[in-house]
């Protein structure tokens, strides 16, 4: 079987996602010796891949993500490749394109939380880019042989927005930390301590972006009223890539509301590892994720955990996180106070995070994938469908 992958996302272009395509790749193979493995590349991340196996090779795809060209020229690039399963890791899949193939479906955040907020487009704008991309998605998964998606909670979300997929084989794949993270965590628990942030306050620390679910907003109103309740040496540490969001985030919060609040910008994994290694807990405020890697990530690096009870975190994160309403600031803040005050707590959440995040990694989502490519390549005995 001849399959492709789409990796145009591939490596440090889209950050989790370029994550999953490329962990995937990666052990696909070490897993797959038997199958031929087309990878789909984009000029800007080319060097970043070679192929490991010899049933691997790469070619080039020039077509921008959510383009016209990507909806016209990339169905023919395909199409030329005369594949027999192709895999797209993201639900921008083209129109045009006929073939067999499965789709990933991360999370269905952009039907689950609507709003203007989400976007730097005009209120049309946004409007009309809303409907285009759930008529993409809808028609991603209604031509679909399989689905992947990334937790229990996604699945049912899938069902729950589009009712035609319960006759789909959804298959749930989950996530993991990626292999060189847990080399980066071990080395940097080693090596003496060299502080990352400046300062020997202690902190709690969030990683990821600014975008409205994320619900940062109440996270920095949650850690005002933590300080205000007698925790006034304590520091909140936002660690994510500088963009418009959030700058939006600085400029929209008081100057009463940033005391202790510090936003590190963008951190190599090296200075994740040492962060996490630092900083006394790690607080997740998410009210949508279809995953939630970067808490799984904190527990692999020996962080105690408290995260949000919202959507799929409970799902994924077990009995080895505390968990808050993420819509009340009093208990969040309640629950920030419970960490900062009980060591042995602490002590206890590291443990349990540590042994449950073993029980996730990208051997079985491989399998799980191949198990996937092979039953729908099956069902067509051969043919292709156009």
């Amino acid at each position: 079987m001849r399959i492709g992958i789409d990796a145009r996302f591939y490596g440090s272009l889209a950050k989790g996602l370029g994550r999953y395509t490329s962990e995937l790749i990666a052990q696909l193979e070490k897993l797959d010796r038997h199958n031929e493995y087309v990878v789909l590349l984009r000029r800007e991340n080319w060097d970043q891949y070679e192929p490991q196996a010899k049933n691997f090779r790469k070619e080039l795809a020039e077509y921008p993500w959510y383009s016209w060209r990507e909806q016209l020229f990339y169905p023919w690039r395909l199409r030329r490749l005369k594949l027999d399963m192709m895999h797209f890791p993201h639900f921008n899949v083209p129109l045009l394109y006929r073939r067999p193939f499965v789709v990933t479906i991360h999370d269905l955040i952009l039907l689950q939380h609507p709003t203007t907020r989400a976007t730097k487009l005009s209120p049309l704008m946004y409007k009309l880019k809303f409907r285009a991309y759930r008529w993409v998605i809808s028609s991603a998964l209604r031509r679909a042989s399989g689905i992947l998606t990334v937790s229990k909670t996604s699945r049912k979300e899938i069902r729950k927005y589009f009712p035609f997929a319960e006759r789909k084989q959804i298959v749930v794949t989950y996530g993991a930390c990626a292999e060189r993270f847990h080399e980066i965590a071990q080395a940097a628990a080693a090596a003496p301590k060299q502080p990352a942030t400046g300062t020997e306050d202690p902190f709690m620390l969030y990683v990821g972006n600014a975008y409205p679910h994320k619900n940062l907003d109440r996270l920095i109103e949650s850690f005002r009223l933590f300080r205000k309740r007698g925790h006034q040496n304590w520091r909140l540490f936002l660690v994510g890539a500088p963009d418009y969001f959030y700058e939006r985030l600085q400029s929209e919060i008081s100057e009463s509301d940033r005391a202790g609040v510090n936003f590190y910008g963008q951190a190599t994994d090296e200075d994740l590892a040492q962060l996490y290694r630092e900083a006394q807990f790690y607080i997740f405020p998410s009210l949508c994720e279809g995953f939630g890697l970067p808490p799984l990530e904190a527990m692999c690096a020996g962080l105690p955990v408290a995260a949000s009870n919202a959507s799929c975190l409970p799902e994924v994160l077990g009995d080895a996180a505390l968990f808050f309403d993420p819509e009340d600031p009093n208990d969040m803040a309640a629950t920030m106070a419970r960490l900062a005050d009980d060591n042995e707590l602490r002590q206890q959440l590291i443990a349990k995070g540590r042994t449950h995040a073993k029980r996730f990694d990208w051997k079985t989502v491989a399998s799980k994938t191949l198990e996937l490519y092979e039953s729908c390549s099956n069902k067509f005995d051969g043919q292709h469908k156009f």
